[in-house]
């Protein structure tokens, strides 16, 4: 008769077995397969798959089948096992010598070392009735397969995270509140480790809301379970570059770690957390999610450091990428602010393929036009008709990949001039030409853009439809050449206004009506904000961490028209000398000396001049109209008779020299201020 402590331990196996098969949920198709093996003898299963995916518990089960079945079963853990052939042999041999056997091998990736001698010694002497599974992180090198002798033993089974369904029901049986369950999921998704590492904290917090986040302790247990020990400082700062970009490329690797970056690169592609599209690699997103939370608490500036390489790389490809790859590029960029405020209400991130971008075909026009009339009103399909033929470009589709139906279009007007036959056909242009005026009117070259969308009911929110027009919508600002206005034309009472306030875009001035539908234009001014503070800004917003939108603003530039800006230089000219006269100069909050290095504008207006002054002498026709500047305004002449004396020339001449200098003066910067410092 057992001992009482005999009986206690005993009776504590039950209660643990009885535990784990409450909480053991889905995997039909691995326990189908499972249960084949045993019937038909004669194969291995290669079970393979990130940490904390559920390999253990499978095996778990696996056993417990065989067992049911009346199976001999024999469990090996290559965490306890020396990894030599006669160690394994040692504690496996039996199944050699029964044909009813059943091998488990879980953790294979600590003794991965031997799978060539198990595929080539050991397994052909099991008996051909026996079942072997092996289970470990790492899939099956090629030679497996390469084998025509493996061919019909082998099946290989890549195991992934629950589905929804089996998800929600993992929780359920961890007894996680219903207010509790939407948090997790957002966080572990189908992850099985996650999921019950996060139930068993929330659980036991009594605070925890809507809004619960995984504890430091969590974070840290799963990033031990599911990426383990690197084998250096280099390697540990790769993973995290591959966890905060959408996509991994070895061009990206060798931006932000630029030594070793094809040796990390082939690292990377080689974990089992990793993934490989056509785009370059991703992590898994539970690895995606502790590594990123793990960073932003440990290093906060190591993850700011690493967060504005990515960007800039980034950021620098969208402007010259071709118009096919232009969606993949905003797309990778702004997947880095993806967890900002309402921003995650409006991207549903769900990868590549339910739908696509199309270019518009002149037979589109009738489906256009049916469309806009469906989600809007026959104002807004004669609006669509009438742009279709005059700026067919400006048109995008999204079609459905399946079926090709269209579900959503978008347009992008570029206007450089009011036209009353657009007002009339389109109040929207109309509305958006009185705004730019009331408050920053065009310059000559200048255009304004405007935005509408028109998606199918089930695609609107958040959707990859969605993804697609916004990514197409930024690109189209951030490509834009002299481009002054942005506006986006939305309902009124769009639920998508914090969105747009987010990204700078405000409503403002008048709307306009279509039908008895009120549109609000949300409009942003690229001379007030340029690109990059307006990149900036966000940049601003996702490393404070702020909500507040107010509290992260950019400092607007000054619009000057030509003639202010002309006279502003001729100011700042008589002004060189005298920093605080400088500093109260407009030409201070102008494009041209946002972009200088310096971050005293009041010298870096004085360094523009000066370096204005010297240009102007390398033209060799240009040399007596230079002289004449410098002596004026940066060698102390006290009075324009001393200049013209120092030069030994007539004061008429000297001035007409002085005039036409200045004039160059002001024509090569208005040029800059326009164009940007870096354009010829």
């Amino acid at each position: 008769m057992p001992s009482g402590d005999d009986q206690n331990v005993a009776l504590l196996g039950r209660r643990l077995q009885a535990a784990r098969e409450r909480a053991f949920v889905g995997r039909e198709e691995e326990l189908s397969a499972f249960g084949s093996a045993l019937r038909g003898g004669g194969s291995v299963l290669y079970v393979h798959g990130p940490g904390g995916v559920g390999k253990s518990a499978l095996v778990r089960r696996f056993a417990e089948e065989a067992a049911t079945a009346g199976r001999p079963v024999t469990m090996l853990d290559g965490r306890t096992l020396e990894p030599t052939p006669a160690a394994f042999e040692a504690e496996a041999g039996s199944v050699l010598r029964d044909e009813r056997a059943v091998l488990l091998i879980d953790t294979f990736e600590r003794i991965q070392g031997l799978e060539g001698w198990l595929r080539e010694r050991f397994l052909p002497r099991v008996p051909v009735d026996a079942t072997v599974v092996v289970a470990g992180r790492n899939p099956p090198d090629m030679l497996w397969r390469a084998d025509p002798g493996w061919a019909g033993a082998l099946e290989v089974i890549s195991l992934r995270d629950l589905g929804p369904v089996d998800a929600a029901a993992l929780l359920d049986a961890r007894g996680v509140a219903a207010e509790l369950r939407g948090p997790l999921l957002a966080f572990a998704g189908g992850h099985p480790l996650a999921l019950s590492l996060g139930a068993a904290v929330a659980i036991k917090d009594r605070d925890a809301s809507s809004r619960w986040m995984p504890t430091q302790d969590v974070v840290a247990t799963l990033l031990d379970q599911l990426v383990g020990d690197v084998p250096s400082a280099a390697h540990r700062h790769a993973l995290e570059v591959c966890a905060h970009a959408y996509v991994t490329t070895e061009d990206l690797l060798r931006a932000v770690v630029p030594e070793d970056a094809a040796s990390l690169f082939a690292w990377l592609r080689r974990l089992p957390f990793v993934e490989s599209s056509s785009l370059g690699l991703f992590p898994h997103d539970v690895v995606r999610e502790v590594l990123e939370a793990d960073l932003r608490w440990r290093d906060p500036q190591g993850y700011a450091d690493m967060h504005h390489r990515i960007h800039a790389h980034l950021a620098a490809q969208i402007p010259t990428a071709a118009d096919s790859d232009a969606l993949a590029a905003v797309g990778s960029l702004f997947f880095l602010h993806r967890d900002i405020g309402s921003t995650a209400e409006f991207h549903s991130w769900r990868g590549e393929g339910e739908v696509y971008e199309d270019a518009f075909r002149l037979e589109d026009t009738a489906a256009l036009i049916e469309l806009a009339a469906e989600v809007e009103n026959g104002e807004s399909a004669a609006a669509v008709a009438f742009w279709a033929r005059r700026q067919p470009q400006a048109f995008r589709l999204y079609r459905r990949t399946e079926t090709g139906d269209l579900v959503a279009f978008c347009s992008w007007l570029r206007l450089d001039k009011p036209s009353e036959e657009d007002a009339v056909a389109d109040p929207i242009t109309a509305t958006a030409w009185a705004n730019a005026r009331s408050i920053a009117p065009l310059r000559p070259g200048e255009h304004l853009a405007v935005g509408r969308t028109w998606v199918c009911e089930r695609y609107r929110g958040m959707s990859p439809v969605m993804d697609l027009i916004q990514w197409r919508a930024i690109g189209y600002c951030l490509r834009a050449d002299r481009m002054a206005w942005s506006f986006m034309a939305m309902p009124s009472e769009s639920p998508m206004r914090d969105y747009l306030r987010h990204y700078d875009m405000h409503d403002i001035g008048e709307h306009a009506w279509l039908g008895d539908t009120e549109y609000a234009l949300f409009a942003h001014d690229w001379r007030a904000v340029p690109v990059q503070a307006w990149l900036n800004r966000l940049n601003r917003l996702l490393l404070t961490g702020t909500q507040d939108v107010s509290a992260a603003q950019t400092p607007e530039l000054a619009v000057l028209s030509q003639s202010e800006f002309t006279d502003a230089v001729r100011k700042a000219l008589r002004n060189l000398s005298r920093p605080a006269e400088l500093a109260a100069s407009p030409l201070t909050r102008s494009r041209l000396v946002a972009e200088h290095p310096d971050f005293d504008p009041a010298k870096a207006l004085r360094q523009l001049l000066e370096q204005a002054i010297d240009d102007l002498g390398q033209d060799p026709r240009a040399t007596k109209f230079q002289r004449a500047v410098d002596v004026t305004y940066r060698r102390g002449a006290p009075t324009q008779e001393a200049a013209a004396e120092r030069l030994d020339l007539p004061f008429t001449t000297y001035r007409r020299h002085l005039f036409t200098g200045i004039d160059r003066i002001c024509e090569d910067l208005w040029h800059r201020e326009l164009y940007g410092t870096n354009q010829g």
